[in-house]
């Protein structure tokens, strides 16, 4: 009899330490489960100097970037879209904004938008999309080494840009010898830009009628200059609130009658003559690039400024046409692409 009841309260307690065992492993399982929370989705900044329509091509390129290292829209990562819709003294305000919501990195449009991100903030990384002389601008140390928290892609308007820009309006109208050059004063990479203009236009032999306009509503001013002074060409500065403008300032000069060059495809597109200069949807596909690393953890101080290596011509023949202009065979077998 005591043989069964001895069996009897081995069974029990040998049920209830199983039992034991297993409430403990689910507890230990479960614990961390419970501790731990929602896996945070990191918040990017994106500031771009016009208007989300403006810039369709621009912002594609970029979420296809990121899209192509596995980042989801909404999903894996959360953006946050400023515009300044085409006005300059809107950027430090929208600046201010990104960095009181503690994004955990910046892309900035343009260079006046990295200028304008990197007076709200040296902690927060910023990616350039594009810039003029970042270190001209005091945005890194260097190209190799930029130092602090700017990172990103440049296009400096050196000497030999500009340079080729003027070659090309020569190829283009060889007897032209006065060039006019439309900058933007507000801009703060066009004074670099206006000195290497000087420069390259003594080496091409033209003359230059330089001209400002610091808003839409002094185009008509600038154009009619360029007519009392008998402009033969026109060179428009990079500026990325003049690509705000590109249709309007395209038409103006045909109105004018006066042949330009652009420094990016999307003035050719929006019905400009021709454009010589980088392929700037590529710097924005690029600029993911540099915003997946710094969310994986690489700091921008350590971040190599990349710069263009392929430029593109790009010559508008409908244009050419309605200012009577026969482009050279020479120059249209070296354009990238030719609008029809």
């Amino acid at each position: 009899m005591k043989s069964l009841w001895g069996r009897a309260a081995v069974r029990l307690l040998s049920t209830r330490l199983a039992t034991a065992a297993v409430l403990l492993v689910l507890a230990v399982s479960l614990a961390p489960v419970a501790a731990q929370s929602p896996e945070k989705v990191p918040r990017v900044g994106f500031l771009g100097p016009r208007t989300r329509s403006n810039d369709a091509g621009f912002l594609d390129a970029f979420l296809q970037g990121l899209r192509d290292l596995g980042w989801v829209e909404g999903k894996t990562i959360v953006i946050e879209y400023r515009w300044a819709e085409g006005k300059s003294d809107r950027l430090p305000d929208l600046a201010a904004e990104l960095v009181r919501l503690k994004v955990d990195v910046i892309l900035a449009g343009s260079g006046a938008v990295a200028v304008a991100v990197k007076n709200a903030t040296e902690t927060i990384p910023i990616v350039m999309a594009t810039a003029g002389d970042p270190v001209g601008l005091g945005l890194v140390t260097s190209l190799a080494r930029p130092g602090g928290n700017v990172t990103g892609l440049s296009f400096s308007v050196g000497t030999d840009i500009v340079g080729k820009w003027l070659e090309l309006l020569k190829e283009t109208v060889p007897k032209a010898r006065r060039v006019a050059v439309l900058s933007n004063p507000a801009n703060p990479s066009q004074a670099l830009a206006i000195e290497n203009v000087i420069v390259a236009a003594r080496a091409v032999g033209v003359q230059l009628q330089l001209l400002e306009a610091r808003g839409p509503n002094q185009f008509d001013n600038a154009f009619a200059a360029m007519a009392r002074e008998r402009a033969e060409a026109l060179l428009v500065v990079l500026d990325p609130f003049f690509g705000f403008h590109r249709s309007r300032l395209s038409a103006l000069a045909a109105k004018s009658r006066i042949p330009a060059m652009y420094g990016s495809r999307e003035y050719a597109e929006a019905g400009g003559l021709m454009s010589y200069g980088a392929n700037f949807r590529h710097n924005f596909h690029r600029s993911a690039t540099y915003v997946d690393k710094i969310l994986k953890g690489a700091k921008p101080a350590d971040l190599p400024i990349e710069q263009p290596v392929k430029f593109e011509l790009v010559i508008n023949l409908k244009t050419a046409k309605l200012l009577g202009l026969t482009i050279p065979p020479s120059l249209l077998l070296r354009a990238d692409q030719v609008i029809e």
